[in-house]
Parts: structure tokens; sequence; C-alpha cells
């Protein structure tokens, strides 16, 4: 198999595992049939395995430049991947139905972190194609950074459409706000659980920093 036919192979799959359970009714099916916990094990597992396929078959793409390197530019994705992870952490398994990770579950009195963001996972996913897209210029990997920035970008006004015609979350929730890290109830809330997940997150960033080298092959660090 050439370069680009891997390339584009993986990144066809990859797109098709996010899109064609959603058609003809075949997750909820599938849900039926497995089990929720099964059904989303079974396709965290698929997804992470066609994901680690995509990004390693852009490395092995045929190398074409759009725009040269520049060493500063590792400096975006060192700046923005510790708020892509900590959001991360703050936002897997948050109650918000409407909302990538989200559980089928909103307490508009209680909205915990979704009053910071609803959207905390596709953040993270636009930051981390962002900046990554910065810093690589070529053909192979600004597709692939490219595609997952408008797929975030695009999820959230689609997500919070859903959410208005189904419930009030949007009058309650933020696209992103720091406002409730001044409200005293808010702190009282949920301030525990967002200083642990915020140190979740930099553990996870320091992880990520460090065993760049030895799973990308490329350090992380300007040169």
């Amino acid at each position: 198999m050439t370069g680009w036919t891997d390339y584009t192979l993986a990144l066809t799959l990859f797109a098709a595992s996010h899109f064609v359970p959603r058609l003809w009714g075949l997750r909820e099916r599938l849900i039926g049939a497995l089990g929720r916990r099964v059904y989303f094990s079974v396709y965290g597992v698929i997804s992470l395995a066609l994901l680690v396929w995509v990004i390693s078959a852009a490395g092995r793409a045929p190398y074409v430049e759009l725009w040269p390197h520049m060493p500063w530019t590792r400096w975006v994705p060192n700046v923005a991947m510790p708020a892509a992870l900590v959001l991360t952490a703050c936002g897997a398994g948050m109650a918000q139905p409407y909302t990538l990770g989200g559980r089928k579950t909103f307490d508009p009195a209680r909205p915990g972190f979704a009053a910071i963001s609803r959207h905390p996972l596709f953040l993270a996913l636009a930051l981390w194609a962002g900046a990554h897209l910065v810093a690589n210029g070529d053909l192979a990997h600004v597709i692939l950074f490219g595609s997952f920035a408008a797929m975030a970008l695009a999820a959230m006004p689609a997500f919070d459409a859903k959410a208005r015609r189904g419930s009030d979350l949007i009058d309650h929730t933020a696209l992103f706000s720091l406002r409730p890290l001044a409200d005293p109830h808010w702190r009282r809330a949920n301030l525990r659980r967002l200083l642990i997940c915020t140190a979740i997150g930099l553990i996870l960033w320091m992880g990520a920093l460090h065993l760049h080298t030895l799973v990308i092959g490329v350090s992380p660090f300007p040169v």
C-alpha cells in the first residue's frame, strides 16, 4: 500500500466510524443488542485504534510542504495542550447530554462544569487540532488537523441546535465563560472537582509531553 493509499483508507474508515452508526438507527439497535456500556466500550476501542492508525499514516504519507516549518510554531501546541487536557478531564462524563462524552442528565439548578463550558471536549479537540495545524505545514497533516478542527467547530452549533429543541440547557450554560468562578455558590458546589480535574489534566499533559517523542517520533520542544 502506498503512503497516500494507506492514509486515505485510514482517514475514510475513521470518518465512517463516526457517521455510519448514526444511519438507519444502527447505533440504537446495537445499543439495544449489546447494552450501552458494552457498545460504547467497544466503540471507544475501535475509535482509538483508528485514530492511532490515522495519525501514524499521516506521518508515512509523502511530504508535500504547504508552509515551511519554523521552530517557534512548536510553542503553539505547548501552550494550548495544557488547556486542552484540562478541558478533557473536566468534560469527560459531564452531566450534559447534548455534547461529546456527555451523560443523559442535566440539572439546571446544578449545571456543574457546563456553566463554564457545555462543550469542553469539542473545545479541547479544536485546541489540539488547531495548535498542531500551525506546527505542521505539510499536506497530510493539514488535512488531518484541519478536518478535526472543522469537525469540532461545526459540531458545537449542531449540538446547540438540538439542545434548543429539547431543553432549556442553553440558558443555564455557556460555550466558554470564567464567570462562574466568581460565583461563591458555584464554587462551593464545584471547586473541589474542578481542582481535581485540573490536576488530572496537567498530569496528562506532562505525560503526553514526555512521551511525545517516543510515541509520535517528533520532539514537541522547539529546537
